[in-house]
Parts: C-alpha cells; structure tokens; sequence
C-alpha cells in the first residue's frame, strides 16, 4: 500500500480530494489511507500517519483538517450507551405520509436519534434511538416522533443486547 500511496502522492500532491458530479468528494489514495490509518485508532499521531502515507506530519494534519471540514469524516469518542447512563437503545422504523425529507429532518433535530436514514421497503425512515429508560423511549416515540405531522406509523425494534458495533469499513 505504501508503494501505491506515494505514487498517487507525487502525482497528485497538491489537492487531496475533487469533487464528483452528485458535489460529493472523490478522495485520492492519500486521504483514504489516512481515513483507514485513523479508523484503526483515531488517537494515532500525525507524524505516525505521515510515515504510513509517506507525507509530512504538517501535510497530514492539513489533510486530516480538509476532510472535516468537508464533513468526510468526524473524529470522535464511541462509547457503550449503558456504561454513560443510556439504558435503552431501539431502531425505530416510520412510515411516512407526504414529504419524507420533512420528517428526517425533524428526527435528526431530536436529541435523543443519532441515526436517521431514508430507506426504500417496508418503512420509509430507520432511526436509532438512545435513551435513558423505557419511560424516556416511551415519550420519544409517542409524544414526539409520533406526534409528527405526517408521521403514519411507527415500529420499534428495542436492543436486547449490543453484539457488534464498529465504524471500521474502511474505504474504497
């Protein structure tokens, strides 16, 4: 891999990522090693990456710097909801009467989702759902999502227990 990033890096060294037709980024082999050098540890250090990626430790924190900013990739804590206090997880399936893009913006404004997606099948939007309790869970999805203008149903699947939760899909 190296051999390939530094190829890619002296050909294209000035501009890390384009962007395609839909306006989203196309990242050269530079920037998705450096996203695959921090899926495995988001602590790893600049200089550290540099010498995986065969840049410099200042070339790979304004790298690092351009993908924020252009919403590529979030560095973030991922902790276990029940070890901070959030006792209830559940995937919260809605049918949607009308404009679905309404109702994904409204969830997405709840605190409480941290997961919204349009889906095309049996339900119109998925939405994870963190809470405290089931008393939390039960106000969330009866007096606020359902209370949706638009909202037609809804169905909770509740987390028994979390098997497998990782951010590490690499790139293509």
């Amino acid at each position: 891999m190296h051999s390939e990033v530094v190829a890619s890096r002296s050909a294209d060294q000035r501009d890390s990522s384009r962007e395609s037709r839909n306006g989203t980024p196309q990242l050269d082999a530079v920037s998705l090693a450096i996203i695959q050098q921090l899926q495995e540890d988001g602590r790893r250090p600049y200089a550290a990456i540099g010498k995986a990626v065969g840049l410099s430790e200042a070339a790979v924190r304004q790298r690092v710097q351009k993908l924020l900013d252009q919403g590529v990739m979030q560095i973030v804590a991922v902790t276990d909801p029940l070890t901070v206090g959030f006792r209830r997880q559940a995937m919260v399936g809605v049918n949607v009467a009308g404009d679905v893009e309404s109702i994904a913006e409204a969830l997405t404004a709840m605190s409480e989702v941290e997961y919204v997606v349009m889906t095309a099948g049996s339900f119109d939007i998925l939405a994870e759902i963190v809470c405290e309790d089931d008393d939390h869970l039960l106000d969330v999805i009866n007096k606020r999502i359902r209370a949706l203008p638009g909202v037609r149903s809804t169905e909770s699947f509740v987390y028994l227990k979390l098997k497998k939760q990782t951010y590490m899909w690499g790139t293509r």
